[in-house]
Parts: structure tokens; sequence; C-alpha cells
């Protein structure tokens, strides 16, 4: 990952309360109200990779004599506050917190439905 400064501001990792593989509402811009599973995580610009989301469409020219060029198609990256866990039970999707159980482990909770996510 690229880890460099930005405007003289040092790029550090968030704690984001997703993980790769979780399944995710987009709420905003042009794919609002499709689901789909992370596929990566950025944690320093706190962006998220969704399979099927917010596809765009890239020109490769050819590198090598011979080779032609093509045309690509891929999943863009997009904010983390763009998205919310889908929840199947509510069918929606909901905010997550963390909650701190009696041995000091840490689940991840639904918000509003306190139904456990994992």
């Amino acid at each position: 990952m690229n880890t460099k400064k930005k405007k003289g501001v040092p790029l550090t990792k968030k704690k984001l309360l997703l993980k790769r593989g979780d399944v995710v509402k987009v709420i905003c811009g042009k794919d609002k109200g499709t689901t789909g599973k992370i596929v990566s995580i950025d944690r320093y610009r706190e962006r998220v990779v969704v399979e099927g989301v917010n596809m765009v469409t890239k020109h490769v020219k050819p590198r090598q004599a011979g080779q032609e060029g093509k045309i690509v198609r891929f999943e863009a990256p997009i904010h983390y506050s763009n998205v919310l866990l889908f929840c199947k039970k509510s069918g929606k999707g909901e905010r997550i917190k963390i909650q701190i159980n009696d041995d000091n482990t840490k689940t991840r909770i639904f918000a509003k439905s306190n139904i456990p996510v994992d």
C-alpha cells in the first residue's frame, strides 16, 4: 500500500469496524441500495472495494509490439462511510458497535437491534 504524505500530512492507519468478507449495503452514490461483499480495505485512506459496486472502465494501451489494447472493467474503491453492514435478519444496513464481554473479549453487534454480527 502506498503510505506517502498528502500535502504535508502523513497518512495514519485508521481503525475501521468493517472486515474483509462482510456483506455491506451502499447508502449513497450511483450504486445506492446495492449490497455486496467487501473485497479489500485500505485503512490508510478509509476506502473499501465492494464486489460489483462502483464499476469503472479503463482503456489499456498495448505495452509490447503485437499486443492488442483492451478495455478493462473493475471495482473502484469507495469511502467506508458510504456503506453500512447488512443485517440479514432485519434486511437492511445498520451501524455497528463494539461490545466488551465479561471475559474482556470484543464482539461486533448491530447498534439498533443488538444482534451479534459474527
